[in-house]
Protein backbone atom coordinates (compact mmCIF):
# COMPACT_ATOMS: atom_id res chain seq x y z
CA UNK A 1 0.00 0.00 0.00
CA UNK A 2 1.40 3.47 -0.85
CA UNK A 3 2.08 5.64 2.18
CA UNK A 4 2.62 9.31 2.97
CA UNK A 5 2.56 8.64 6.73
CA UNK A 6 3.11 5.78 9.16
CA UNK A 7 2.01 2.20 8.39
CA UNK A 8 -1.57 1.53 9.42
CA UNK A 9 -0.61 -0.67 12.38
CA UNK A 10 1.49 2.19 13.77
CA UNK A 11 -1.26 4.74 13.11
CA UNK A 12 -3.67 2.66 15.17
CA UNK A 13 -1.37 2.99 18.18
CA UNK A 14 -0.10 6.54 17.57
CA UNK A 15 -0.59 8.97 20.47
CA UNK A 16 0.67 12.24 18.99
CA UNK A 17 3.80 14.27 19.71
CA UNK A 18 2.62 17.86 20.20
CA UNK A 19 3.23 18.92 23.83
CA UNK A 20 0.25 19.09 26.16
CA UNK A 21 0.17 22.14 28.47
CA UNK A 22 0.31 21.21 32.15
CA UNK A 23 -2.83 23.24 32.88
CA UNK A 24 -4.84 21.96 29.91
CA UNK A 25 -7.85 20.84 31.97
CA UNK A 26 -7.93 24.03 34.05
CA UNK A 27 -7.61 26.11 30.87
CA UNK A 28 -10.71 24.59 29.30
CA UNK A 29 -12.71 24.40 32.53
CA UNK A 30 -12.09 28.14 32.92
CA UNK A 31 -13.05 28.73 29.28
CA UNK A 32 -16.32 26.85 29.68
CA UNK A 33 -17.09 28.78 32.87
CA UNK A 34 -16.60 32.03 30.96
CA UNK A 35 -18.88 30.81 28.17
CA UNK A 36 -21.58 29.65 30.60
CA UNK A 37 -21.58 33.03 32.32
CA UNK A 38 -22.54 34.84 29.10
CA UNK A 39 -25.91 36.09 28.01
CA UNK A 40 -25.71 35.09 24.33
CA UNK A 41 -28.41 37.59 23.27
CA UNK A 42 -29.89 35.15 20.76
CA UNK A 43 -31.70 36.80 17.85
CA UNK A 44 -33.72 34.69 15.39
CA UNK A 45 -35.50 36.08 12.32
CA UNK A 46 -37.04 34.44 9.28
CA UNK A 47 -34.88 34.45 6.17
CA UNK A 48 -36.41 35.42 2.84
CA UNK A 49 -35.46 31.99 1.46
CA UNK A 50 -38.31 29.63 2.27
CA UNK A 51 -39.66 26.39 0.82
CA UNK A 52 -42.65 24.20 1.73
CA UNK A 53 -42.25 21.99 4.81
CA UNK A 54 -39.11 23.75 6.08
CA UNK A 55 -38.65 27.07 7.90
CA UNK A 56 -35.38 28.97 7.38
CA UNK A 57 -34.07 31.41 9.97
CA UNK A 58 -31.07 33.66 10.51
CA UNK A 59 -29.71 33.27 14.02
CA UNK A 60 -27.14 35.45 15.78
CA UNK A 61 -25.65 34.98 19.23
CA UNK A 62 -22.81 36.55 21.21
CA UNK A 63 -19.86 34.36 22.16
CA UNK A 64 -16.74 34.94 24.22
CA UNK A 65 -14.79 38.16 23.79
CA UNK A 66 -17.74 39.86 22.11
CA UNK A 67 -17.85 37.82 18.92
CA UNK A 68 -21.24 38.01 17.23
CA UNK A 69 -21.80 34.61 15.69
CA UNK A 70 -24.16 33.79 12.82
CA UNK A 71 -25.77 30.46 12.08
CA UNK A 72 -28.32 29.27 9.55
CA UNK A 73 -31.20 27.63 11.39
CA UNK A 74 -33.64 25.29 9.65
CA UNK A 75 -36.64 23.63 11.23
CA UNK A 76 -39.32 21.29 9.93
CA UNK A 77 -42.49 23.34 9.39
CA UNK A 78 -44.41 20.97 11.66
CA UNK A 79 -42.72 19.48 14.70
CA UNK A 80 -44.63 17.04 16.85
CA UNK A 81 -43.19 17.17 20.34
CA UNK A 82 -39.42 17.56 20.16
CA UNK A 83 -37.13 17.05 17.17
CA UNK A 84 -33.53 15.79 16.97
CA UNK A 85 -30.94 18.34 15.86
CA UNK A 86 -27.79 18.47 13.76
CA UNK A 87 -24.95 20.98 13.98
CA UNK A 88 -22.82 21.59 10.89
CA UNK A 89 -19.36 23.20 10.85
CA UNK A 90 -17.66 24.36 7.66
CA UNK A 91 -14.12 24.15 6.22
CA UNK A 92 -11.25 26.57 6.84
CA UNK A 93 -11.83 30.17 5.71
CA UNK A 94 -15.26 29.30 4.25
CA UNK A 95 -18.82 29.69 5.53
CA UNK A 96 -22.02 27.73 6.04
CA UNK A 97 -23.40 26.21 2.86
CA UNK A 98 -26.46 27.17 0.84
CA UNK A 99 -29.82 26.62 2.49
CA UNK A 100 -30.66 23.91 -0.03
CA UNK A 101 -27.76 21.73 1.18
CA UNK A 102 -29.43 21.36 4.58
CA UNK A 103 -32.96 20.86 3.27
CA UNK A 104 -32.69 17.08 3.14
CA UNK A 105 -32.06 16.79 6.86
CA UNK A 106 -34.69 19.39 7.78
CA UNK A 107 -37.31 17.80 5.51
CA UNK A 108 -37.05 14.43 7.28
CA UNK A 109 -37.42 15.89 10.74
CA UNK A 110 -34.12 17.41 11.95
CA UNK A 111 -33.57 20.89 13.28
CA UNK A 112 -30.31 22.00 11.61
CA UNK A 113 -27.91 24.75 12.72
CA UNK A 114 -24.91 25.67 10.54
CA UNK A 115 -22.42 28.05 12.13
CA UNK A 116 -20.20 30.61 10.39
CA UNK A 117 -16.79 30.80 12.07
CA UNK A 118 -16.00 34.26 13.34
CA UNK A 119 -13.61 36.24 11.14
CA UNK A 120 -13.78 33.80 8.23
CA UNK A 121 -15.88 33.75 5.07
CA UNK A 122 -19.34 34.12 6.54
CA UNK A 123 -21.39 36.60 8.56
CA UNK A 124 -19.83 36.12 12.01
CA UNK A 125 -17.60 38.84 13.44
CA UNK A 126 -14.39 38.48 15.46
CA UNK A 127 -14.13 41.42 17.84
CA UNK A 128 -11.35 40.19 20.14
CA UNK A 129 -8.22 42.38 19.93
CA UNK A 130 -5.02 40.34 20.18
CA UNK A 131 -1.32 41.11 20.10
CA UNK A 132 1.04 39.65 17.54
CA UNK A 133 1.09 38.34 14.00
CA UNK A 134 -2.06 37.09 12.25
CA UNK A 135 -0.62 36.69 8.75
CA UNK A 136 -1.61 33.62 6.71
CA UNK A 137 -4.22 32.08 9.00
CA UNK A 138 -6.01 31.71 12.30
CA UNK A 139 -4.01 29.00 14.08
CA UNK A 140 -1.43 31.61 15.05
CA UNK A 141 -3.93 34.35 15.91
CA UNK A 142 -3.21 35.12 19.55
CA UNK A 143 -0.06 32.99 19.70
CA UNK A 144 2.07 36.02 20.64
CA UNK A 145 -0.49 37.47 23.00
CA UNK A 146 0.68 37.13 26.64
CA UNK A 147 -2.77 35.78 27.57
CA UNK A 148 -3.35 32.28 26.12
CA UNK A 149 -7.08 32.88 26.60
CA UNK A 150 -6.87 35.12 23.53
CA UNK A 151 -6.06 32.29 21.11
CA UNK A 152 -8.46 32.58 18.20
CA UNK A 153 -9.45 28.94 18.12
CA UNK A 154 -10.27 28.98 21.83
CA UNK A 155 -13.09 31.36 20.98
CA UNK A 156 -14.23 29.32 17.94
CA UNK A 157 -14.23 26.05 19.91
CA UNK A 158 -16.39 27.80 22.51
CA UNK A 159 -18.67 29.17 19.77
CA UNK A 160 -19.44 25.57 18.75
CA UNK A 161 -20.20 24.64 22.35
CA UNK A 162 -22.43 27.67 22.85
CA UNK A 163 -24.30 26.83 19.64
CA UNK A 164 -24.93 23.33 20.98
CA UNK A 165 -26.11 24.77 24.30
CA UNK A 166 -28.53 27.17 22.54
CA UNK A 167 -29.96 24.49 20.25
CA UNK A 168 -30.30 21.98 23.09
CA UNK A 169 -32.20 24.60 25.08
CA UNK A 170 -34.87 25.16 22.42
CA UNK A 171 -38.38 24.05 23.39
CA UNK A 172 -38.83 22.03 20.19
CA UNK A 173 -35.45 20.21 20.33
CA UNK A 174 -34.78 16.92 22.08
CA UNK A 175 -31.55 17.74 23.92
CA UNK A 176 -30.68 14.03 24.15
CA UNK A 177 -30.65 13.68 20.35
CA UNK A 178 -28.16 16.22 19.03
CA UNK A 179 -25.29 15.39 16.66
CA UNK A 180 -22.52 17.30 14.89
CA UNK A 181 -20.69 16.88 11.61
CA UNK A 182 -18.28 18.58 9.20
CA UNK A 183 -15.10 18.08 7.18
CA UNK A 184 -11.55 19.41 7.59
CA UNK A 185 -11.88 22.47 9.86
CA UNK A 186 -15.51 21.43 10.20
CA UNK A 187 -14.33 17.98 11.25
CA UNK A 188 -12.05 19.55 13.83
CA UNK A 189 -14.85 21.74 15.15
CA UNK A 190 -17.09 18.67 15.35
CA UNK A 191 -14.46 17.11 17.63
CA UNK A 192 -14.19 20.34 19.63
CA UNK A 193 -17.95 20.55 20.10
CA UNK A 194 -18.22 16.92 21.19
CA UNK A 195 -15.30 17.43 23.59
CA UNK A 196 -16.70 20.55 25.24
CA UNK A 197 -20.32 19.37 25.23
CA UNK A 198 -20.20 15.75 26.45
CA UNK A 199 -24.02 15.64 26.26
CA UNK A 200 -23.73 15.55 22.47
CA UNK A 201 -25.15 12.26 21.23
CA UNK A 202 -23.24 11.65 17.98
CA UNK A 203 -20.35 13.16 16.01
CA UNK A 204 -19.19 12.42 12.47
CA UNK A 205 -15.93 14.28 11.70
CA UNK A 206 -14.37 13.89 8.27
CA UNK A 207 -10.54 14.25 8.09
CA UNK A 208 -10.39 16.69 11.05
CA UNK A 209 -8.04 19.68 11.06
CA UNK A 210 -6.36 21.28 14.12
CA UNK A 211 -4.41 18.41 15.63
CA UNK A 212 -0.82 17.46 16.45
CA UNK A 213 0.82 20.59 15.04
CA UNK A 214 4.34 19.40 15.75
CA UNK A 215 3.73 16.23 13.76
CA UNK A 216 2.57 18.32 10.77
CA UNK A 217 5.78 20.34 10.99
CA UNK A 218 7.91 17.21 11.43
CA UNK A 219 6.43 15.74 8.24
CA UNK A 220 7.14 18.96 6.30
CA UNK A 221 3.41 19.23 5.63
CA UNK A 222 3.05 22.66 7.21
CA UNK A 223 1.66 23.78 3.89
CA UNK A 224 -1.87 24.24 2.58
CA UNK A 225 -4.10 24.60 5.66
CA UNK A 226 -1.10 24.52 8.02
CA UNK A 227 1.06 26.96 6.01
CA UNK A 228 0.90 29.55 8.77
CA UNK A 229 3.02 27.33 11.06
CA UNK A 230 5.94 27.33 8.64
CA UNK A 231 5.54 31.03 7.94
CA UNK A 232 5.45 31.84 11.65
CA UNK A 233 8.71 30.05 12.39
CA UNK A 234 10.45 31.54 9.36
CA UNK A 235 9.47 35.07 10.40
CA UNK A 236 9.53 34.99 14.19
CA UNK A 237 11.65 32.05 15.33
CA UNK A 238 13.90 31.11 12.40
CA UNK A 239 16.30 29.05 14.55
CA UNK A 240 13.49 27.38 16.54
CA UNK A 241 14.83 28.68 19.83
CA UNK A 242 11.24 28.87 21.14
CA UNK A 243 10.03 25.68 19.47
CA UNK A 244 8.86 23.88 22.61
CA UNK A 245 7.23 27.03 24.00
CA UNK A 246 5.35 27.63 20.74
CA UNK A 247 4.12 24.08 20.25
CA UNK A 248 3.14 23.84 23.93
CA UNK A 249 1.00 26.98 23.64
CA UNK A 250 -0.59 25.57 20.50
CA UNK A 251 -1.35 22.52 22.62
CA UNK A 252 -4.25 24.43 24.19
CA UNK A 253 -6.04 24.28 20.82
CA UNK A 254 -4.78 20.81 19.83
CA UNK A 255 -7.82 18.56 19.58
CA UNK A 256 -5.97 15.41 20.55
CA UNK A 257 -5.70 16.89 24.05
CA UNK A 258 -9.47 17.46 24.27
CA UNK A 259 -10.68 14.18 22.76
CA UNK A 260 -10.74 12.25 26.03
CA UNK A 261 -13.71 14.40 27.11
CA UNK A 262 -15.97 13.02 24.36
CA UNK A 263 -18.94 10.88 25.41
CA UNK A 264 -20.72 10.82 22.04
CA UNK A 265 -20.77 7.99 19.54
CA UNK A 266 -18.14 8.96 16.97
CA UNK A 267 -17.55 8.00 13.34
CA UNK A 268 -14.42 9.24 11.53
CA UNK A 269 -13.81 9.35 7.78
CA UNK A 270 -10.07 9.28 6.99
CA UNK A 271 -8.04 9.05 3.79
CA UNK A 272 -4.57 7.56 4.24
CA UNK A 273 -3.15 9.72 1.42
CA UNK A 274 -4.21 13.00 3.05
CA UNK A 275 -1.38 15.56 2.79
CA UNK A 276 -3.52 18.44 4.12
CA UNK A 277 -4.46 16.86 7.45
CA UNK A 278 -2.04 13.91 7.70
CA UNK A 279 -3.54 10.60 8.87
CA UNK A 280 -1.32 10.46 11.96
CA UNK A 281 -2.76 13.77 13.19
CA UNK A 282 -6.26 12.34 12.81
CA UNK A 283 -5.34 9.11 14.58
CA UNK A 284 -3.83 11.18 17.41
CA UNK A 285 -7.38 12.38 18.08
CA UNK A 286 -9.16 9.12 17.37
CA UNK A 287 -6.90 7.01 19.57
CA UNK A 288 -7.67 9.18 22.60
CA UNK A 289 -11.45 8.88 22.28
CA UNK A 290 -12.80 6.43 24.85
CA UNK A 291 -16.46 6.46 23.84
CA UNK A 292 -18.02 4.19 21.19
CA UNK A 293 -16.20 4.91 17.94
CA UNK A 294 -15.46 3.73 14.42
CA UNK A 295 -13.26 4.91 11.56
CA UNK A 296 -13.97 4.44 7.87
CA UNK A 297 -10.55 4.24 6.22
CA UNK A 298 -9.94 5.09 2.56
CA UNK A 299 -6.42 3.87 1.63
CA UNK A 300 -6.17 5.63 -1.76
CA UNK A 301 -7.92 8.89 -0.87
CA UNK A 302 -6.63 12.20 0.40
CA UNK A 303 -8.34 15.40 1.54
CA UNK A 304 -11.28 14.99 -0.80
CA UNK A 305 -14.70 13.44 -1.32
CA UNK A 306 -14.79 10.05 0.41
CA UNK A 307 -17.24 7.80 -1.48
CA UNK A 308 -20.01 6.47 0.69
CA UNK A 309 -19.08 8.40 3.83
CA UNK A 310 -22.00 10.81 3.59
CA UNK A 311 -24.44 7.92 3.25
CA UNK A 312 -22.92 6.21 6.30
CA UNK A 313 -23.31 9.49 8.19
CA UNK A 314 -26.99 9.67 7.26
CA UNK A 315 -27.50 6.06 8.36
CA UNK A 316 -25.91 6.96 11.69
CA UNK A 317 -27.96 10.11 12.22
CA UNK A 318 -31.32 8.63 11.20
CA UNK A 319 -31.21 6.55 14.40
CA UNK A 320 -32.02 9.83 16.18
CA UNK A 321 -35.35 10.20 14.38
Amino acid sequence: MPMIDKPLDELKAYQGINPRPDDMEEYWDRALAEMNSLDPHVEITENEFQIPNVKCYDMYYTGTRGGRVYAKLLKPAKIKGKAPALLHFHGYSASSRDWSEYMGFASIGFVVAAMDCRGQGGKSSDKNPVEGNTYFGHIIRGLDDPDPDNLYFRQVFLDTALLAKIIMGMDDVDESKVAAYGGSQGGGLTVACASLVPELNMAAPEYPFLSDYKRVWEMDLDKNAYQELQDYFRRFDPRHERENEIFTKLGYIDLQHLAHRIKAKVMFGTGLMDIVCPPSTQFAIYNKITSEKSMLIYPDFGHEYLPGFMDKRVEMFKKLL
